[in-house]
């Protein structure tokens, strides 16, 4: 009972919440709802997900909703994602709602759409039931749409529109693999309501007719993938995060590619086992994120934006993420590493990128030059979190990347360690060439002054702290609970 409750709460308090804010009509309140409720939702789901990662699975609804270790482990990363980005919202939007700017009816809009957005992204990780699964992904591209345009320009429209409409044709691609998986399992003879159920079908994998199944994977990886912004299906991404709001873009970055790319987990094993042929589905995802990362290396390099270089590395990062999936074994436990590394590190440099937006009145790299001295804490925080993303030691992101190198290593994937390295390698050399002016450089501009909060410090330092602290030393309890998740990707019990 309690379960049940615990479950279903993590779905509904974010539709209540949102329902508040459409009943008031005063922009500050609505933010401080959003603050305040955003922080509570994620202590709240975050400690339910630690509860499923400390023991066994959590079920309720008659099995149609689960939280196993693989989806605890995701909801403590859209937890930490989701609290950090809705505390600064507040502040991202203080400025406006001083001079007037933001009207009610913008910020009703934004509350109600902020936290349906994370109802739907918890209904992916909870959702036993594969179609629903795939309902819930729908979800959150029909949301967060209309998040990227809460300020409506030409640009935020035109990217609005192109995400909607390439992610809704790449999720249809998934929805045919939905049907496929569907066809193939229904020679286990299970009941139409157990069909699709994870937890039946990851029982009777081998069962599964293998020739529906390789065709529903390529469907639903190219379908889950375009979501999740790996190239050549990525052509959404840098437009929808370089308009929309910097907490907006911090959400679509630090969890909702995530969150794609947890569906194509769930099925990687169902696959493996239904084939019977180890590595089939795996060697797809080699491909993919090697891809990515040469796309994210080659764009990168000529990056004036800043948000657009951010964007530009989440697609690089989600290549290494798929790759590590990819690669099995280690490269698994390193993917999932990489999971949280990289959502922490890139909540923060879109915190950063935003403010300093605001302060200088552009993300033109070369317009916020000597941003270190003009904002010592944001501007700090931009050239740290970029430093950390580029893979510099002793940080989180560079020991999980050396994580999928050794693994590499143990497969003999000695052509994809050299293009791995070299991928890196030349994001390393363009990023660190485009943030030095933000951080020292000549000034061109002005900016206005907004001096730092102790929030503000607290935000910069507990992330770049933690990213910090997981680079020198991993709990055992995560370890424990990452490893827990990696075993189920492989097939594991």
């Amino acid at each position: 009972m309690v379960a049940n409750f615990a479950l279903w709460s993590i779905l509904m308090l974010p539709v209540l919440t949102a329902g508040l804010c459409l009943l008031l009509g005063s922009p500050k309140r609505i933010m401080w709802v959003v603050a305040v409720g955003g922080g509570g939702w994620a202590v709240f789901a975050g400690a339910v997900a630690c509860t499923a990662l400390s023991s066994v699975s959590i079920t309720a609804a008659r099995n149609w909703l689960l939280l196993d270790a693989l989806s605890a482990y995701h909801m403590s990363v859209l937890a930490v994602v989701f609290g950090a980005s809705s505390i600064y919202a507040r502040r991202y939007f203080q400025g406006e709602i001083s001079a007037g700017t933001l009207s009610p009816s913008a910020a009703r809009k934004f509350g109600a759409l902020w936290f349906g957005s994370v109802a739907a992204m918890a209904s992916v990780l909870l959702c036993n039931n594969l179609g629903f699964m795939w309902v819930g992904i729908e979800a959150t591209t029909l949301l967060t749409a209309f998040l990227i345009c809460v300020h409506i320009t030409p640009l935020s429209l035109e990217a609005m529109w192109k995400y909607l409409v390439v992610c809704s044709v790449g999720v249809a691609f998934a929805f045919v693999g939905t049907l496929l998986v569907a066809s193939a399992a229904q020679a286990l003879g299970h009941n139409a309501g157990d069909m699709l159920l994870w937890t039946v079908l990851r029982a009777d994998a081998g069962g599964l007719a293998p020739g529906p199944m390789k065709v529903a994977f390529i469907f639903l990886v190219v379908g889950y993938g375009t979501k999740a912004g790996l190239a050549p299906l990525h052509s959404w991404l840098p437009d929808a995060h370089s308009q929309a709001p910097a907490p907006v873009s911090a959400l679509l970055s630090g969890f909702i590619l995530n969150a794609a790319l947890y569906c194509i987990m769930r099925y990687l094993p169902l696959v493996e086992a239904a084939t019977g042929e180890i590595g089939w589905g795996r060697q797809l995802l080699v491909v993919l994120g090697i891809a990515s990362m040469v796309v994210a290396a080659a764009f990168i390099l000529f990056q004036h934006d800043g948000k657009r270089l951010l964007a530009y590395s989440s697609i690089e990062h989600m290549g290494i993420i798929t790759l590590g999936l990819g690669l099995g074994g280690l490269g698994t436990f390193a993917g999932l590493w990489h999971v949280l590394n990289h959502s922490v590190c890139k909540t923060l440099a879109f915190f950063s990128v935003g403010w300093l937006g605001q302060m200088y009145g552009t993300h033109d790299l070369g317009r916020i030059a000597g941003a270190m001295r003009r904002s010592p804490v944001w501007g700090f925080s931009f050239f740290a979190s970029v430093l950390v993303l580029i893979g510099v030691a002793p940080f989180a992101i560079f020991m999980s990347e050396l994580q999928i190198l050794r693994a590499a290593v143990d497969g003999h994937a000695y052509v994809i360690l050299g293009i791995f390295l070299g991928a890196v390698g030349i994001v390393f050399v363009g990023a660190l060439r485009l943030v030095l002016a933000p951080a020292w450089g000549r000034e061109v501009i002005v900016p206005k002054p907004q001096p730092a909060e102790l929030g503000d410090l607290l935000l910069v330092f507990a992330g770049l702290g933690l990213l910090l602290l997981l680079g020198l030393w991993l709990p055992v309890p995560l370890r424990e609970a990452m490893e827990s998740a990696a075993q189920i990707i492989r097939g594991g019990p």
